[in-house]
């Protein structure tokens, strides 16, 4: 038995002398296991520390998974203060992703090297496509009045990192405990003491990344699940698309064999778990006007998600007790900073300075900042 397991097995908590429960040097706990928990759980793993990462529910199983995979690090859309994060995040990726595949022998294709999108103003260093190439890309769009312009972008399936990531977690030697919420979260001295209904751990360091659901243990934190349908569609014959079309409403992410991704809304409707067939229909409909061949698709799956939303749209990423950590807020970009995200965290959880400045993301902005209505 590893040393994580030995520390947390519950029958080991409860009859083990003080000297075994106590804090073990390099020991750090994670409470929630989507890309952003896991992927700083790899980074310290790899800088030599023992990592039990705690999940409510299944490892992967909420935004991460629900995610549309899009790695969209240059779309027009995103605050400045988010730039340095994003490149960082797209230099991080490839190597992250021959990582996981190296650990777990799951392979996360790429599914798509090119977005048209569709805007009212142009992006930095493009030009707008012209209509013989928008129809090249994708016979028979209907751009709507839009321009378009070609991004080099690159896309994966969600569910291909999810069920690829755990696995990589596991032989990276990071103790998985799914199913275990964590309850509470105290620091004493040097220490933190992690509380779960199986029993309780010491570590030297914990990291609340637990989503949309970070507040339960830490309810200053101004993040709340911001609701968001999706579909996928599969489409026979001959006419399809390799690229990814984007606008303001309506994004189509070819996923392979026929099929494609449609999203997604953006809701406050708590944890409602209901998949709503208005709402399905009308994603799909967006995504007929624009790509009309659609109209001949079937919609083979639906689901929701709930992306953690903080108040000016930014992750939260700082300190907010001795030896405690937040990393939330992620909003749309969870799978796009993921990989960038776990390691300035791993970089801060260790003592070290971050690779950018992480002033931005700082907790501290919300303190002259209005309540949310």
């Amino acid at each position: 038995m590893g040393n994580n397991e030995f520390l947390f097995a519950q029958n080991d908590v409860q009859s083990a002398p003080p000297t075994i429960k106590a804090m073990r040097e390099r020991q750090a706990a994670i409470a929630g296991a989507g890309i952003i928990g896991l992927a700083t759980a790899l980074e310290l793993a790899d800088a030599g520390w023992h990592v039990t990462l705690f999940d409510q529910r299944e490892a992967m199983s909420e935004a991460s998974r629900s995610a549309a995979g899009m790695l969209a690090g240059n779309d027009p859309e995103h605050p400045p203060a988010l730039h340095a994060l994003a490149r960082l995040s797209l230099e991080l990726y490839p190597v992250f992703l021959e990582r996981v595949e190296a650990l777990s022998g799951r392979k996360v294709p790429l599914r798509t090297s090119r977005t048209a999108l569709g805007a009212l103003h142009p992006p930095p260093g493009t030009v707008p496509l012209p209509a013989a190439a928008l129809q090249l890309l994708a016979p028979k769009i209907n751009p709507g009045g839009l321009e378009f312009f070609q991004l080099e972008e690159t896309s994966f399936d969600a569910w291909d990192l999810a069920e690829a990531l755990p696995s990589a977690a596991r032989a990276a030697g990071i103790l998985l405990r799914e199913h275990t919420p964590v309850l509470q979260v105290r620091s004493e001295a040097s220490a933190v003491q992690v509380e779960t209904p199986q029993g309780s751990i010491s570590a030297a360091v914990f990291l609340n990344a637990a989503g949309a659901w970070a507040p339960a243990l830490d309810p200053s934190l101004p993040v709340f699940p911001r609701k968001g349908h999706m579909l996928t569609v599969e489409l026979p014959g001959a006419v399809q698309t390799e690229c990814v079309l984007r606008t303001g409403v309506i994004y189509i992410v070819p996923r392979g064999l026929n099929r494609y991704t449609i999203g997604s809304t953006v809701e406050d409707a708590g944890f409602d778990r209901t998949v709503n067939p208005d709402r399905i229909q009308g994603l799909f409909q967006k995504a007929v006007s624009l790509w009309p061949p659609l109209r001949e698709a079937t919609i083979v799956e639906s689901w929701v998600g709930f992306r953690p939303a903080s108040r000016d749209g930014l992750p939260i990423l700082d300190t907010t007790a001795p030896n405690r950590w937040v990393a939330t807020g992620h909003f749309r970009n969870g799978i796009l900073l993921g990989p960038a995200t776990g390691r300035v965290l791993a970089q801060c959880m260790s003592g070290r300075a971050p690779e950018i400045d992480l002033s931005p993301f700082r907790a501290s902005r919300f303190a002259t900042t209005p309540l949310r209505s």
